[in-house]
């Protein structure tokens, strides 16, 4: 049996097909598939959104927790701002109680 390559909005409509109809079998008779395929697609799909195996980006631990620790970084940074703001704004009531409707 000859492989074929099918394209990417093929395979996207055979699993919007299977999704509604809730039969990949049925599906994959219909358009003359695997129904192992079929399961394989709708799992994709299901999984990633998407069915482009090559858009995938393959990212390292390294990287992931390089990304964790810019992460946490920049929580700390936003949670000392939002602590700043509200020292500015407490300041600001206890000194200029009229400015403080502006600010709302």
């Amino acid at each position: 049996m000859q492989r074929r390559k099918h394209s990417a909005e093929f395979k996207q409509q055979v699993v919007q097909e299977a999704i509604e109809t809730g039969n990949k079998a049925l599906v994959a008779r219909r358009h003359e598939l695997s129904p192992n395929l079929v399961n394989k697609w709708v799992k994709a799909f299901q999984e990633q959104g998407n069915l482009d195996y090559s858009a995938q980006e393959i990212v390292s631990p390294l990287e992931i927790k390089q990304l964790e620790d810019e992460n946490d970084q920049l929580k700390k940074l936003l949670g000392e701002k939002d602590l700043e703001i509200a020292i500015l704004r407490d300041v600001l009531k206890k000194k200029n109680p009229h400015l403080l409707k502006r600010l709302k």
